[in-house]
């Protein structure tokens, strides 16, 4: 009977907890990720952070408990929901580094918009509830001479009693903190002795924390994680150590410094990056309906070489990830971005290389200065000028800025300004998500697709190829199309996953090995002056490749720098690792499971395409690892001025 009388007592303790296990759940079960489930433990693992999330209002009288409980479960929610919705674009949760990027959140507006779902109205069902609940009882009959009697008698009497309790308060919240802490802990402990050995140690994918911490559990590690990371001093280096790093770098610039015909024949010339917008590999050569949805750039891959297994390597820090990558051959972080956590540490990144050559360096984005944090990062990378949105002119405003038409023939009028040899690199913007182009500037018909994400998509892309080709023509007519490398790639994916969508433009059902390239893939485009190399190049090679290759071509060693990309001009086969922990070596290519379990990927043999045994996977898994493993540490802990 007291048992009964305790938990009638703390009813609404009792409701809180199970509300929120179930908002918990209602947010896993959209998380639709592959080998993650919701077992018995982890729902006690729920439980049991919840219990550690709010045992403390179990030590407030009756009347705090209930506003500490409702304030409790109105952030949890928007938790939960900021967590899903993030979830839907990056495949992943929300971290400490990316709140420091929560200004860029009002930017995103319309792509925003189009993550969020009707259904997502249930993670406010029992607010809803909660209000017609009052309500109704606002007009039933003797409601307020109840109310009134209970403020002044019954009511009375309970808080007095709560009152001349705060001893039994402190113990009950101690008791549910202890109860907690075993619920939570008891099984996660359980996971990393068994199948999650090694968790807190690798450089695994938020999602893998998730798997074994929960969702609540995964955020108080983050911060964790966050505060050891910035506030446990400067991490140094033993010799050994040293030593050690010092001569993987050194081998993998044995492996690229190969002394060919290509290397300085480009000496001196001038070198125009671009980087595309959510630019992809699978309708670069396509039609849709008789029309060519990429004709300029299919046009100068008949002069150029074109690698048709290039990569993007990003992670949460997705367009700025792709511009460190790019830039410093190291790759992008497992949670937030660079730009944005470590601007101050130190790389050897391109811009900075070239301008201690005599290149004038120059980065054209037109949008806001301070979104990625380019300000300052770009300063620190040693660029000589960052042109952002104030410099340009809003002739042709289009989705988040400037028209990429207009930004290319403004930042040709920048460019020309500046002393040769010169290293410029564009950042385009018009085919970024949810690519909503207004009626006046669509030129493709897209059949099917139309007014769909996907058409969009191709829409966008088309709009963007159709830039390129006026770029071209804009460099021929400044004149300096002929002592000028351009380098054309793409960021990242569309963020449209839907694999019916790409199955009903390429006619044929896709495997999961063809989706995971599909949506990794981006193109590459290398053209040299005099159209030199043109050709189609097949082996695999991503984002950190750029810097090792330009320098290749212009001569300049790079076995002095601490650089992990391969040289697309040596000779042998690239080996790409994606920061996923994905990877392939042109034979063999490896997708991880969400669960970050080595026997739980995939090992596929890419000759015949299909699913090999685990085993041959394993000497170049344990390689990726090591490879992701030292990136993250020389960039968090800033080694290379140790080194």
């Amino acid at each position: 009977m007291a048992v009964f009388l305790k938990l009638k007592r703390h009813s609404g303790y009792v409701l809180f907890i199970v509300v929120l296990l179930l908002k918990l759940k209602l947010l896993h079960a959209n998380l639709h990720a592959q080998n993650i489930d919701m077992n018995k433990l982890d729902h006690l693992i729920a439980i049991g952070s919840l219990m550690l999330a709010s045992f403390w209002t179990l030590w407030l009288p009756r009347r705090g408990r209930t506003i500490a409980l409702a304030v409790l479960n109105v952030l949890l929610t928007v938790l939960i929901f900021a967590d899903l919705v993030y979830y839907r674009y990056f495949a992943d949760f929300i971290t400490v580094p990316v709140l420091f990027q929560a200004g860029q959140v009002g930017e995103l507006g319309e792509s925003i918009r189009s993550l969020l779902h009707l259904s997502d109205l249930w993670l406010a069902a029992d607010w809803l509830l909660w209000l017609v609940f009052v309500l109704v009882m606002r007009v039933m009959p003797g409601y307020r001479r109840l109310e009134k009697k209970s403020g002044t008698t019954a009511g009375f009497k309970n808080r007095a009693k709560d009152r001349t309790q705060p001893i039994s308060r402190f113990v009950g919240g101690l008791a549910v903190f202890a109860l907690g802490f075993v619920l939570t802990f008891g099984p996660i402990r359980h996971y990393t002795k068994t199948w999650a050995t090694g968790l807190f140690e690798g450089g695994w994918w938020n999602i893998s924390l998730y798997n074994v911490t929960g969702l609540l559990g995964f955020h108080g590690y983050d911060i964790y994680r966050y505060a050891k990371e910035h506030m446990g001093g400067e991490t140094r280096m033993t010799e050994q150590e040293k030593n050690e790093m010092r001569d993987w770098f050194a081998k993998q610039a044995e492996a690229r410094n190969e002394t060919n015909e290509s290397f300085g024949a480009y000496r001196g010339s001038n070198v125009l990056v671009v980087q595309v917008e959510a630019f992809m590999n699978f309708m670069i050569g396509r039609e849709i309906d008789g029309w060519e949805i990429t004709p300029n750039f299919n046009k100068l891959m008949k002069e150029s070489l074109y690698f048709s297994n290039y990569y993007h390597q990003t992670g949460q820090g997705r367009t700025s990830d792709a511009d460190f990558s790019s830039q410093s051959s190291l790759h992008p972080l497992p949670t937030g971005s660079v730009f944005v956590r470590y601007p101050d540490h130190r790389y050897d990144v391109l811009p900075q290389i070239l301008g201690e050559r005599g290149y004038e360096t120059a980065v054209f984005h037109a949008y806001e200065g301070s979104f990625w944090n380019r300000n300052n990062m770009y300063k620190a990378m040693g660029y000589d000028h960052f042109y952002s949105k104030k410099d340009f002119t809003m002739d042709e405003p289009l989705g988040w800025s400037l028209g990429d038409k207009s930004f290319f023939r403004q930042s040709l009028e920048l460019m020309s300004k500046e002393s040769q040899p010169f290293y410029s690199f564009l950042i385009t913007l018009s085919s970024h998500h949810p690519y909503s182009l207004p009626a006046s500037v669509r030129e493709l018909d897209t059949g099917e697709f139309k007014d769909t994400i996907f058409g969009n998509y191709l829409e966008s892309i088309h709009y963007a190829d159709a830039a390129l080709g006026q770029l071209i023509e804009g460099m021929k007519e400044k004149g300096i199309w002929d002592n000028t490398i351009l380098y054309v790639y793409g960021d990242h994916d569309n963020s449209i996953p839907d694999k019916k969508d790409y199955e009903r433009f390429l006619g044929r059902p896709l495997t999961e090995l063809d989706m995971h390239q599909i949506m990794n893939q981006v193109p590459l485009l290398v053209h040299l002056p005099g159209g030199k190399a043109a050709g189609v190049d097949s082996r695999p090679s991503g984002q950190l490749d750029m810097a090792p290759s330009l320098l290749h071509l212009l001569g300049v060693p790079t076995d002095g720098y601490y650089m992990m990309g391969n040289n697309l001009f040596a000779s042998g086969t690239p080996f790409v690792v994606l920061r996923s922990g994905a990877f392939t070596d042109g034979k063999l290519y490896y997708i991880p499971s969400p669960d970050n379990l080595f026997e739980n990927g995939a090992c596929y043999d890419l000759a015949a395409r299909t699913e090999t045994g685990i085993e041959p996977c394993r000497v170049p898994y344990e390689r990726a690892k090591k490879q992701l493993q030292i990136s993250d540490r020389l960039i968090t802990e800033d080694l290379i001025p140790q080194l």
